[in-house]
């Protein structure tokens, strides 16, 4: 549900896109991707830009602070409002504004039904967490306690992976996900190539967590500098983290143990610390 309401409001957001990009470029000069819904608000105040250069600072600041917008202030937004409207056919405006009109309070269903979605989501892995302290199996927090794991991964991970978490296969998650790769050889010609065949969904999620580990993680964070100053790709140097991240995953769920690196000591990038969980 998570991902299919991310697409749903991409699609909306870029017909929104598109159809500011015809009359109404000053909108997307202050939210270029015109997915944030204090930019739906200014639309539904002002349809046409020359609605919007009429708008008083006072309404402006209103709205940005509902919205708690502090990157730019309303005398800026003001400026940006009443520069020269983009010259149209006859026309375009009424159309376009009107289409935009219809696509307003699709994007709000959407957007609202996604938080929800993930409110829902983040209540069914702690009601998880929560069982599971209950009784002797505690995986899904020890896998929230990795860095670079938030509650997709989480999620991604326990609906596409369950069999291979619960018998801590290692072998069979990286073949899973499309992080083993695949040797070819044949006489002496050997070559080794990309895992096409896989679970989407897990390669996306482990992608994203080891992308997000290198910016939270001092381990992840040298691991990856070193495979690119190897010569490795981008995407490479990350499935090879996202490899290693498995490892240590697996690791500790045999030993019952949570991942807290020690800011104290020097981190080896192979080396976790692991610290037991309690009960």
């Amino acid at each position: 549900m998570d991902e299919d309401l991310k697409q749903e409001l991409s699609r909306l957001t870029n017909r929104l896109r598109e159809q500011l990009h015809r009359f109404f470029p000053q909108g997307l000069q202050l939210c270029p991707a015109a997915d944030e819904p204090w930019l739906w608000g200014l639309l539904e105040l002002a349809p046409t830009p020359g609605a919007a250069g009429k708008l008083k600072p006072a309404k402006i600041e209103k709205l940005l602070k509902e919205h708690r917008i502090r990157r730019f202030n309303s005398n800026e937004l003001v400026e940006v409002l009443r520069r020269k409207p983009l010259e149209v056919a006859p026309g375009t405006t009424e159309a376009a504004s009107a289409h935009i009109k219809l696509l307003l309070p699709r994007l709000r269903l959407v957007n609202q039904q996604l938080k929800q979605c993930e409110r829902e989501m983040e209540r069914l892995l702690g009601d998880l967490e929560e069982t599971e302290l209950e009784g002797e199996q505690r995986d899904v927090r020890i896998l929230r306690s990795l860095p670079g794991v938030g509650r997709v991964v989480a999620a991604t991970l326990l609906a596409e992976a369950s069999q291979p978490l619960r018998e801590r296969d290692y072998q069979a998650l990286r073949a899973h996900a499309g992080i083993a790769p695949i040797t070819r050889q044949s006489g002496k010609s050997k070559t080794v190539i990309m895992r096409r065949g896989c679970n989407g969904r897990l390669r996306n999620a482990l992608y994203h967590w080891a992308r997000v580990a290198t910016q939270c993680d001092q381990a992840s964070r040298a691991r990856y500098a070193s495979l690119r100053a190897k010569g490795h790709g981008h995407a490479r140097a990350l499935r090879s983290l996202a490899d290693r991240l498995l490892r240590i995953l697996t690791a500790m769920l045999r030993s019952g143990t949570t991942y807290e690196p020690d800011p104290q000591r020097r981190v080896d990038p192979a080396e976790p610390t692991l610290v037991s969980v309690p009960g």
